[in-house]
């Protein structure tokens, strides 16, 4: 399938699984569009049978190097910003919380990450996790069987 064909075809649905991790539509645009970069520079090493597994892996990995740029790089004050904490009932929860998963996954592999993301947040089956991080079901459910392990012994140590 050319280039051409697959942006055409499944551009929306890279788009929308950006604007569901980033969370700005400009962000998101940009991201697709590096994705399908990407794409485009190993189009020949690349074996595309199952192109929309690999689209949403390749967005999935690059949302989460764009967020934790962003971590990096604190943004401007901005209205993402404005609307959490209007809308948030207690943004110093969030804010623990997020410190938490950040300190917990820092000990985990990027894959392990991902894998999170997409059964949590995007409550994909283990199958489909499995199908789109080219693994088992078994070592699907294993990464995830330790990262709670790992969240337990986490908050058990903090307490």
């Amino acid at each position: 399938m050319k280039i051409e064909e697959l942006y055409q075809k499944y551009g929306p649905m890279v788009h929308r699984r950006c604007m569901r991790l980033l969370g700005h539509k400009e962000e998101a645009y940009e991201v697709m569009q590096d994705v399908f970069v990407q794409v485009l520079r190993r189009e020949k090493q690349l074996d595309v049978q199952a192109p929309s597994s690999l689209l949403y892996k390749i967005a999935t990995d690059l949302c989460i190097n764009r967020l934790r740029s962003r971590k990096r790089k604190p943004e401007t004050f901005n209205d993402t910003l404005l609307h959490s904490i209007a809308t948030d009932e207690d943004i110093e929860k969030l804010v623990q919380n997020r410190s938490i998963l950040d300190r917990i996954f820092s000990r985990e592999p990027k894959s392990t990450r991902v894998i999170a993301v997409l059964h949590y947040v995007d409550k994909m089956t283990l199958e489909e996790v499995a199908e789109v991080m080219e693994m088992s079901v078994s070592g699907i459910r294993k990464r995830l069987r330790i990262l709670k392990e790992n969240g337990r012994n986490f908050e058990e140590k903090s307490k």
